[in-house]
């Protein structure tokens, strides 16, 4: 995993509403990926044991983001509280082999909603086994919680949750401006 943060504004503690953050991460496909890079981004930070929650929220996002080049879900897995004799290559392949579970599943309702589009190619996973990412995200120097967050366009943080939003919390922060 390959993590940049350029911050428009200073990363001390926690991210602040309203203020433009620049991060760029590597998944585990090897695509490039920004909160400023002209994309509507959530951003869900999970643990392996929050799985279903960061699920959640994908089942949440509005259907007009589903397979729009406009909008992208994030999901950071943090390993850092896993201590685990798995090396990182292993996690990575076992990843990436829930993630392809994870598309037969989207793409289900990309087929009800008649989306032409390969559901696989727009998941996207990093992973996080240092800590780099986790951090940054939360304010903190230990790994963090689940939390959720939604970029603008631009970068700017239009909203961040402790938990899952409701479905309407989420549309209302996602809709286009």
């Amino acid at each position: 995993m390959a993590v940049s943060f350029f911050p428009i504004v200073s990363l001390s503690g926690a991210l602040s509403t309203g203020q433009r953050y620049r991060l760029n991460f590597v998944d585990v496909d090897g695509n490039p990926l920004s909160t400023a890079d002209g994309h509507v981004t959530v951003l869900v930070l999970t643990t392996t044991a929050d799985r279903e929650k960061a699920r959640t929220v994908g089942d949440r996002v509005p259907d007009y983001c589903l397979g729009n080049p406009n909008y992208r879900m994030i999901t950071i897995l943090d390993f850092t509280r896993r201590h685990t004799q798995i090396g990182r290559e292993i996690a990575t392949m076992l990843v990436r082999h829930h993630l392809d579970e994870e598309a037969k599943r989207l793409q289900a309702r990309y087929d009800e909603k008649k989306i032409a589009r390969h559901a696989r190619g727009d998941i996207f996973t990093v992973t996080d086994f240092d800590g780099t990412v986790s951090s940054q995200l939360s304010g903190q120097s230990s790994a963090a919680n689940f939390r959720v967050f939604v970029f603008a366009r631009n970068g700017e943080l239009l909203q961040q949750w402790d938990d899952v939003p409701s479905a309407a919390e989420l549309a209302v922060v996602v809709k286009e401006p």
